[in-house]
């Protein structure tokens, strides 16, 4: 069966929540230790996560959950049209312009002033054209790959390929399948024998938000979402020489705003709010994230202790039994409690090949809805529901 259109699987204007791959070339350790040459890359992983931190600030796009590998990455992410909607043309002018300056003289020039975000609000056209692009998730993975692969490149000297190819998407349609999900990729270290505990995962949202809780700060890598006076910035280019100019560019990179925020700042709340409407869209008015909005009705604790507890189960055929209240939970979510670890230990087994991930009966409602008659995957996964 060929892999599904993107538009077959969401769409810019409609808010859906997708798990997201993406592959180095030849599955080859690119940030990670070369195990040909022993070079070590792990290093690239801050800059995925940075610039993942970076693009949560201007998109709208919530970032769920992530891991970065040595060779691939995850995402869990959802689109905020609602949000997006909400921006006036100014705003959506200055996050577009801080992603994507256009053609510059000197790429070190390229700081978006005052006349250049009024010269895209004039042009109405353009900008409603640029509203819908900040809800993409394709426009999303575009801004995060194609640096990582500039600077990747540039570094190593060569030319070519950073990434396997277009990323693979799945759309998740239930919370029971969220929750599994997100599950799988706060584990992708433990599961790939390179930690004991998600405590000593580095460059995954369960690892950040861990820290969060112990009040970890970190300099943060949103954008600056005001623009440069036309006035200031002319004076600079004009009396700066060139080399302190790229230079100072290069340091307001490492932390545009000056501000330090906490670690998991940037990520989605993990707790949905009961308090909130399911249309309020809860738009975030820091600067480091585009809602408030949380994604599972689940509390920090109890999701960290089965994460943990998941994590100790790396055997198969010796899993514990499940707690009494974190087996509540999967129960109210519909999942087969005896079933939980191999779901999340055997994930691809049980989703590796689907296009879309939840309960069976919520991938069936989905499938029509969307015109089919089921999806791939349906069939192995009702294993693990009851």
């Amino acid at each position: 069966m060929p892999r599904p259109q993107r538009c077959e699987q969401f769409t810019s204007g409609d808010v859906c929540i997708v798990h997201i791959q993406q592959r180095c070339v030849r599955r080859a350790w690119l940030a990670g230790v070369d195990p040909v040459s022993g070079k070590d890359y792990s290093f690239r992983k801050e800059w995925i996560r940075r610039r993942l931190e970076a693009l949560a600030s201007v998109f709208a796009v919530d970032v769920l959950s992530y891991a970065v590998m040595s060779n691939h990455m995850h995402q869990i992410l959802r689109n905020r049209p609602d949000v997006c909607a909400q921006w006036t043309d100014e705003e959506v002018a200055i996050r577009w312009l801080r992603v994507f300056p256009g053609k510059r003289l000197e790429e070190h020039l390229a700081e978006p002033n005052e006349n250049d975000v009024k010269r895209l609000v004039r042009d109405r056209k353009r900008i409603e054209q640029i509203r819908d692009h900040l809800s993409d998730l394709s426009w999303f993975m575009r801004a995060l790959s194609e640096p990582i692969a500039r600077m990747a490149n540039k570094q190593d000297d060569c030319t070519g390929r950073f990434w396997e190819g277009r990323f693979k998407a799945q759309r998740i349609v239930d919370e029971a399948g969220l929750l599994a999900c997100a599950m799988y990729v706060d584990l992708n270290p433990v599961r790939a024998a390179m930690a004991e505990s998600p405590d000593q995962c580095p460059h995954t949202s369960a690892y950040d938000r861990a820290k969060s809780k112990r009040g970890e700060l970190i300099p943060s890598a949103a954008f600056d979402l005001k623009p440069v006076s036309t006035e200031e910035a002319g004076r600079e280019i004009r009396e700066t020489p060139v080399d302190e100019l790229r230079e100072k560019r290069k340091q307001s990179r490492k932390n545009p705003t000056g501000k330090r925020i906490r670690r998991d700042a940037w990520l989605s709340p993990l707790r949905l709010k009961p308090d909130k409407l399911s249309d309020d869209a809860e738009v975030h008015t820091e600067g480091v994230r585009s809602s408030d909005r949380g994604f599972l009705n689940v509390d920090w604790e109890a999701y960290w202790e089965l994460l943990r507890w998941t994590a100790k189960q790396s055997v198969d055929g010796m899993s514990a039994k499940v707690p009494k209240s974190l087996a509540k939970i999967l129960g109210q979510l519909g999942i087969d409690v005896s079933m939980w670890r191999d779901l999340v230990w055997h994930w691809p087994k049980f989703f590796g090949k689907a296009s879309c991930i939840g309960s069976p009966e919520s991938m069936q409602e989905h499938a029509k809805q969307t015109g089919r008659q089921y999806h791939r995957g349906q069939a192995i996964a009702a294993a693990c529901f009851d």
